[in-house]
């Protein structure tokens, strides 16, 4: 007998795989080695009893679910007890909830090693994800105070706005642009300060633009209300020490010299994210922008990178 033949599949079931996140996700995991993806029978997905024995069948369960429906999940779980499986959850209902860790692996140094550990991840949200790769290792070097006032602007492909959205492009019901969560309390909004590091609640304003996917997140600064009146090479110098050896975030050099303009759909497809700085210190403003694929880095991609530390594949 083969090590192969003696080697058990991780077997996983996404909840909620017919959705745009849960597609995404089971095309990156058939290309994944030591990962076998369950289905529950479509006639069955709302029998208690059925879903239950899926859970306890499973190493990891994805959720890709709305809210509720992913509470009610992980309540079934916890009947389980040990026989529960680990959980990922893509959606927002336990980004910040007490016993999740929060699933963006370059948060922080050795945060991919907490993930390794945890039973519970929570999937980071699209726009977050950007928004948390900039400010967090600023505010962690102390360039940026918690409590700075911070303005986070970004543009989605309509492919993040849900099933309902997506008809409505795809359709051409919707207009080419539009800005929206304008009463200021986007449900981003709390992860995006938790794990920024900050103690202010930032102003964010989301749009979307008549394009599948692609994201661009951006966060203007004026430099000379910062400690100490950092340069923009000193932004870029911390981002880049920051991420520096990871496989999918990369920091880009001296971008005001190199790049005039940038469009939201180059990184689609992959699981990257890009980070820039702009800006002109003789003015003392900058303009540092995230770029990646909403359903790659800022979902799907996530989610697979997460599954394999949790697994212990990555």
């Amino acid at each position: 007998m083969t090590t192969a033949t003696k080697t058990r599949l991780a077997r996983v079931f996404i909840d909620g795989e017919a959705g745009t996140t849960g597609l995404e996700i089971r095309e990156r995991l058939a290309g994944v080695e030591g990962i076998e993806v369950r289905s529950i029978d479509p006639t069955k997905r709302k029998d208690r009893t059925a879903r239950a024995e899926m859970l306890r069948d499973v190493e990891l369960v994805v959720l890709c679910l709305p809210d509720d429906a992913a509470r009610e999940t992980v309540a079934l779980a916890d009947e389980l007890g040990p026989d529960a499986p680990k959980i990922v959850d893509a959606s927002t209902a336990h980004r910040v909830a007490d016993g999740w860790v929060y699933g963006f692996a370059e948060m922080s140094r050795g945060h991919a090693d907490i993930i390794r550990s945890a039973r519970r991840v929570a999937n980071p949200g699209c726009y977050p994800t950007g928004g948390i790769a900039l400010l967090r290792p600023l505010v962690d070097a102390g360039i940026i105070e918690p409590d700075h006032p911070i303005t986070v602007n970004a543009v989605s492909g309509y492919s993040g706005g849900g099933r309902t959205m997506i008809e409505a492009y795809e359709a051409g019901h919707a207009p080419s642009f539009e800005l929206y969560g304008l009463g200021l309390e986007h449900k981003h909004v709390p992860e995006l300060q938790t794990y920024s590091g900050l103690s202010r609640r930032p102003i964010f304003v989301p749009s979307v633009g008549n394009f599948r996917q692609g994201m661009l997140v951006s966060v203007p600064l004026h430099l000379d209300t910062l400690p100490g009146r950092p340069c923009l090479r000193d932004i870029e110098l911390v981002l880049d020490e920051h991420y520096r050896g990871s496989e999918f975030v990369s920091v880009a050099a001296d971008s005001s010299a190199r790049v005039s303009r940038l469009e939201a759909e180059a990184l689609n497809g992959t699981d990257k994210l890009e980070l820039f700085v702009f800006g002109k210190s003789a003015l003392n403003q900058a303009v540092l922008v995230a770029r990646l694929d909403n359903l790659g880095k800022g979902a799907a991609g996530a989610a697979v990178q997460n599954i394999k530390l949790m697994l212990g594949l990555g």
